[in-house]
């Protein structure tokens, strides 16, 4: 299938490990020039490396914390500087930490909203408007399955995710006019390093959280990327608004 992905600009956020470096390198693999983005340059500058050799793409590091106001600014900057504007923006963040609420100060709660929230918001406010004046784009938010069913003992990502679903859902009502599809991608329980180490610490993890799986096993990371390329490409420019969970079937709920 031609997904008419070619030459597009492509901006994934936190993409120099995990879900957010399968879904850049699998845009590349579709010929997209992609903008990666991660806190810590050596590991950014050997996912960059690796994505060149393996697609022969010029791909664009840009080291910085998007939590941060000030890092979140020059990021968008330099990605403007580079191109034009950017056709797909791809919004993602690390999980916040695990506990109950009790276990948890205001500044936990602040943190978790600069991180998942206002990073989000940061990014498609900087990223709109050539959107706009193109009348084309992409905004895909890779949030949790959480969004659908809370997981226990995830009460900030369970929280503080929800909010940036009912941001994607407000935005594909307004932006539609502008032939600009929002979407919102909740991964399930795959393979990545986090989930690993998850595995490593807690011996029953693995057995107990694949029983819960009707197709009883992890996702891998290229699975869900796939998914995430699809809705950015020419062929899903009528699917806009929806919560699309890639979790195995994890997900109980109707709708």
């Amino acid at each position: 299938m031609e997904l008419g992905l070619k030459n597009k600009v492509a901006f994934v956020a936190a993409s120099s490990q995990g879900l957010g470096k399968a879904v850049a390198l699998e845009l590349a693999k579709e010929g997209c020039r992609v903008i990666i983005n991660g806190r810590k340059k050596e590991s950014l500058l050997r996912t960059k490396q690796q994505i060149e050799q393996e697609t022969g793409s010029h791909v664009l590091a840009l080291v910085g914390d998007l939590s941060v106001a000030g890092d979140r600014k020059q990021i968008i900057n330099d990605a403007l500087k580079a191109y034009d504007g950017i056709d797909i923006l791809v919004t993602n963040t690390g999980g916040p930490p695990s506990g109950k609420f009790e276990s948890f100060a205001e500044e936990d709660w602040d943190n978790a909203y600069k991180s998942l929230l206002a990073s989000a918001v940061g990014l498609i406010n900087g990223f709109l408007p050539a959107m706009k004046q193109k009348h084309w784009g992409r905004i895909i938010a890779i949030t949790s399955q959480a969004v659908k069913q809370p997981v226990n003992n995830l009460i900030l990502s369970n929280s503080v995710r929800a909010s940036v679903a009912g941001l994607i859902k407000t935005l594909s009502i307004e932006l539609g006019q502008y032939s600009i599809t929002v979407n919102n991608v909740m991964p399930g329980y795959t393979e990545t390093d986090r989930l690993k180490h998850l595995a490593q610490n807690n011996p029953s993890f693995e057995s107990s959280a694949k029983a819960e799986i009707p197709l009883q096993r992890f996702g891998k990371p290229e699975e869900f990327a796939a998914a995430v390329t699809f809705l950015a490409s020419e062929r899903a420019g009528f699917i806009t608004g929806v919560s699309l969970a890639v979790d195995g079937g994890w997900v109980k709920s109707l709708l």
